[in-house]
């Protein structure tokens, strides 16, 4: 299927594979990659230099186009950039708006800007700046989301700007990439679909967790980091939404010394990094500390399988997903179904 975000990047189908923190790595990248979609790998999760070794490793498994997704707001983002550059990665993904500076670099060095956004403005804003697209994130998608569907957000986003828009928030088949394109956007972006694949490495239990989850199991909260965090409910959900000041501060005291130990942050550094997911927001120091190491909590659930102890990222498709195919049969499987709906639209004309 031949569409802007296709000759834009170089794939075969016009399906991005979210960058997943713990989840989107270098298996499930490649396994993306040489399904025909475009497979961002997470390195938010990752050291500088497990990041090189990652996109090394993604080389070793295929010569298809990949990414690489970055926090903007990191203090070590130039030195994750020069990797990407140094090792011909050829897409460069961000959940938070990058620098007009940030963008140039990648530019020049031949790489391609495609931030995630969640609002019509900042969609302007970043093609303004040279974005050579955007993924429009609506509010039933996973992780910290926004209010708005994406069915209202998603044609605001389409109107407003001139360069490729990928659709992200309640896809998972081939129905919603041709709803998606009728809206005009160039392609879909899914991120629980592809957790829930056999080329995961997400643990086998927790993935049951999720195939057992209904639409009514996904919630929204702010317990967490005090963003609207789109998840699964768990009785960790529950005890944080319950949970008084004093006892979140020692929940998240003790959550960002584990994450300080594996990834060699200092506390200086974890409480600049939480302060910064504010956005603007007013939060409680157990908040700025969990917004720090939100990652080992995703981390306990992802990797350990601790669902007890971790927090499970959801979209609200994980409720209408029922089944754990491989990444090539994922793809195989939403294209033939466009092409299927695509044909019954044509012959009811």
């Amino acid at each position: 299927m031949d569409t802007a975000l296709t000759r834009l990047v170089g794939v075969r189908h016009p399906i991005v594979q979210t960058g997943m923190g713990w989840v989107a790595g270098p298996r499930l990248v490649a396994a993306t990659a040489n399904a025909g979609a475009l497979g961002i790998l997470a390195s938010a999760t990752m050291t500088v230099d497990r990041l090189r070794e990652a996109v090394r490793e993604v080389r070793s498994r295929t010569d298809a186009p990949f990414g690489v997704n970055l926090r903007a707001d990191a203090a070590d983002a130039g030195d994750r950039v020069r990797v990407m550059i140094e090792e011909g990665v050829r897409v460069a993904s961000f959940a938070l708006a990058p620098s007009p500076v940030l963008i140039a670099e990648l530019k020049e060095a031949g790489v391609l800007v495609i931030p995630s956004i969640g609002a019509r403005r900042h969609a302007e804003k970043v093609a303004a700046w040279g974005a050579d697209a955007v993924i429009v994130q609506g509010g039933e998608g996973g992780g910290h989301t926004g209010e708005v569907a994406t069915t209202v957000l998603l044609p605001q986003v389409v109107d407003a700007v001139r360069i490729p828009v990928v659709a992200a928030g309640g896809f998972f088949d081939g129905r919603g990439l041709v709803a998606a394109l009728a809206y005009g956007a160039a392609g879909v972006a899914m991120g629980t679909r592809f957790l829930l694949t056999s080329d995961s490495t997400v643990p086998d239990g927790v993935k049951a967790r999720y195939l057992a989850a209904s639409v009514k199991d996904v919630t929204v909260t702010r317990a967490v980091d005090g963003l609207p965090h789109r998840m699964l409910r768990t009785d960790l959900v529950d005890a944080l939404e319950e949970a008084g000041r004093a006892r979140a501060l020692l929940h998240a005291v003790r959550r960002a010394a584990g994450f300080r130990r594996l990834s060699g942050l200092t506390w200086r550094r974890m409480v600049r990094d939480g302060l910064a997911l504010k956005h603007g927001k007013e939060l409680s120091w157990s908040q700025v500390l969990l917004a720090a190491n939100t990652p080992m909590l995703l981390r306990s659930a992802m990797v350990d399988g601790r669902t007890d102890l971790g927090v499970m990222a959801a979209g609200q498709v994980a409720g209408v997903i029922g089944d754990l195919p491989s990444c090539a049969e994922l793809v195989e499987r939403i294209m033939k179904e466009a092409d299927g709906v695509r044909e019954r639209l044509t012959a009811s004309r």
